[in-house]
């Protein structure tokens, strides 16, 4: 059909145009964010922060890195707006007010991390199209790498903010740490939160469940490094979990969509609490309506994350797979219906992707 064919049918040549435009950024932004964890994996993000500007073969003398790479992988970060570049001395820099958001420990949080799941998403491709196909599952194990990523992102959202944010959105919660309880991290992955809790509170007894165990075997390993005898991991699929009135706090960071039955799963963990015991719980923020997530903080990348690992895993399982956006209107009608006795929302500043729900056991 020509344009004037299409036209004539009410086609928008000018509209078409600039979404093609607008799909070429898309598809240029996608190399960038693929590099920028190459950029974070390798430590040229860090090597380059704060640094003069300094030529491709001095970048990579410093980070113990292949110039000829090196050279190359600035080309994509020039061209893509992260670095700048000067020719006449063949010098890259970069920003400060670029590296404040790209580096380890960076004052507005290192957004290097989340390109990791870009990149991530091109190694399970073929194993999602057999999954579109057939609308089976997945396992965690189909996913390289996962948990020294998710690991990352738990250093920044809630590791980092535990005792000056988080922590006392549960009021007396950090005065009773101090005194001694026993405490249950479900779904902690590589443990770093249970770690951090257990070095601060040596008189509180912290218990960690997986069902993954590679990444236990490194919480495991870490918790033996600090010294730590108050903590343990032991895996566990959760799926049957039936302790009764045995916690009293049970923590749950980004880990509750991804279960096979996340309703009755939490239920299970109401029951697991003691008299006046807390659930502290971190989840994706998103709605569950996807027309109330049109301006939400990286929704498209959520949305991938949901579709290529989340939802599949869940489905692996047996599960519903309800996904990452399934929305904090889900979560805390299913913290209600478990029975909890109250329950309160809160969307911290430094972590605009998450919601948190303090919820107490009568």
């Amino acid at each position: 059909m020509t344009f004037q064919q299409q036209a004539d049918t009410g086609f928008d040549h000018d509209k078409a145009l600039a979404f093609a435009g607008r799909m070429s950024d898309f598809i240029s932004a996608g190399a960038v964010a693929v590099m920028t964890s190459i950029g974070h994996r390798t430590g040229l993000f860090d090597t380059m922060a704060g640094r003069a500007p300094a030529t491709s073969a001095e970048i990579a003398d410093v980070c113990g890195l292949a110039e000829r790479y090196v050279r190359e992988w600035l080309a994509v970060m020039v061209t893509g707006g992260v670095v700048t570049y000067d020719p006449a001395g063949a010098r890259y820099h970069l920003p400060p007010e670029h590296a404040a958001s790209l580096t380890r420990g960076a004052p507005l949080g290192n957004l290097a991390v989340y390109a990791q799941h870009v990149a991530l998403m091109g190694q399970v491709q073929e194993r999602i199209l057999r999954c579109f196909a057939s609308g089976e599952g997945a396992a965690y194990a189909d996913y390289p790498d996962f948990h020294r990523l998710m690991a990352e992102d738990s250093d920044q959202t809630v590791v980092d903010q535990l005792d000056t944010v988080i922590l006392p959105l549960a009021g007396d919660l950090p005065e009773r740490l101090a005194a001694g309880i026993d405490v249950l991290d479900a779904g902690c992955g590589r443990g770093r939160a249970l770690l951090a809790m257990a070095r601060k509170y040596p008189l509180s007894r912290f218990l960690g469940l997986d069902l993954c165990a590679d990444a236990l075997e490194d919480a495991t390993r870490e918790a033996a490094a600090r010294g730590l005898t108050n903590v343990r991991f032991e895996v566990c699929d959760m799926t049957d979990f039936a302790a009764e009135a045995a916690f009293d706090l049970i923590t749950s960071f980004d880990a509750v969509h991804d279960q096979k039955h996340p309703a009755d799963f939490l239920r299970r963990l109401h029951r697991a609490l003691r008299p006046g015991g807390i659930h502290l719980m971190q989840d994706i923020g998103g709605s569950a309506r996807l027309e109330a997530n049109m301006e939400f903080p990286m929704a498209p990348l959520l949305y991938a994350i949901s579709c290529l690992h989340c939802t599949p895993v869940s489905l692996g399982q047996g599960g519903e797979g309800l996904g990452t956006m399934w929305g904090w209107e889900t979560a805390e009608r299913m913290l209600r219906e478990a029975g909890h006795a109250s329950v309160t929302r809160h969307v911290l500043p430094h972590d605009p992707m998450n919601v948190w729900f303090v919820s107490r056991k009568a």
